[in-house]
């Protein structure tokens, strides 16, 4: 089998990959996600992988990536933002939308792992953290270029680990989806950052345009990305202090941010136990279609 098909399941878009086994891509689509309907979304995801194979002119092996993961022993979808799959046996209902075509199905942020470990920004590197910081935020480690998972299909849930070292103005902190308060997720995800502005400042803005003003010397903007810069260091430093990665890859929105490979590092640096924080922080090599090309791996890491 040469040819591999990816599908990224998010919660704003669904986008599907046919690439040759050396990564080569053939043809891609992507839709916007029918956010709210499970159903929906299951036909789509196998639409598009059925139509990204037609294009391509022969048949595939289907990866897909998820945001969430899922129980290993019931299948049933768990910790999913996309808070419509959870329950439901997500795997199962794809193949059924396939007509029973074998799939593999992973974390979103499993997938940017490995797909940034095989030949992205960590390729060569033996443990590689990647990080989404996106409208949630999700982590994924790879180990030499395989997704590692843990018993609970859990590692890499960086996003819903409490925010590290909080002061008294964040205790609890915001509510967060899955039912607790002051999650990672709720801090330093791009809407965390964008809610942390509009909470100081009264007006609603992107994080794109924050950081237009952060550049134009706008004082709130300055003060509101420093304190995401700290709440981020503070989070990767307990990684750093747990698994030390070769590593720290970063995606989603946020990861477009320039200024944090210039200050991320050294501030990481200052919270870690140990006097001395070599890691490289480095954006993901393949941007947001790092999750679809780790998906369209999946089949291939595994066989």
């Amino acid at each position: 089998m040469t040819m591999l098909i990816g599908v990224d399941w998010g919660g704003t878009k669904i986008e599907a990959l046919a690439m040759r086994a050396d990564g080569t891509e053939i043809v891609r689509i992507r839709e916007n996600t029918p956010a709210g309907d499970y159903e929906a979304c299951v036909k789509m995801v196998a639409e598009l992988a059925l139509a990204v194979e037609a294009r391509a002119g022969e048949p595939g092996m289907i990866g897909i990536g998820i945001p969430g993961s899922l129980d290993p022993r019931t299948g049933v979808a768990k910790g999913c933002n996309s808070t419509w799959l959870l329950g439901h046996h997500v795997e199962q209902d794809v193949v059924a939308a396939l007509g029973g075509r074998p799939v593999r199905m992973e974390n979103d942020a499993d997938c940017l792992a490995s797909s940034e470990a095989i030949d992205g920004a960590g390729a060569g590197k033996r443990v590689v953290f990647a990080v989404i910081l996106g409208t949630g935020n999700g982590a994924g480690i790879a180990i030499d270029g395989r997704p590692h998972h843990g018993p609970n299909n859990s590692a890499g849930e960086w996003g819903h680990s409490p925010l590290p070292y909080p002061d008294l103005t964040e205790i609890p902190g915001p509510p967060c989806y899955c039912g607790k308060h002051g999650c990672q997720e709720t801090w330093t995800s791009g809407t965390g950052f964008q809610n942390d502005f509009a909470r100081h400042s009264g007006r609603h803005v992107r994080a794109a345009d924050i950081m237009e003003l952060y550049r134009s010397g706008d004082r709130m903007a300055r003060l509101i990305y420093q304190r995401y810069l700290d709440r981020l260091a503070r989070g990767l430093s307990v990684v750093a202090n747990t698994l030390d990665p070769d590593i720290f890859v970063l995606g989603g929105g946020m990861s477009n941010v320039d200024e944090l490979y210039h200050h991320l590092p050294e501030k990481i640096g200052d919270h870690t136990f140990s006097p001395v924080f070599y890691t490289p922080v480095v954006r993901a090599k393949h941007g947001d279609s790092s999750g679809v090309r780790g998906a369209a791996w999946l089949w291939k890491e595994r066989h």
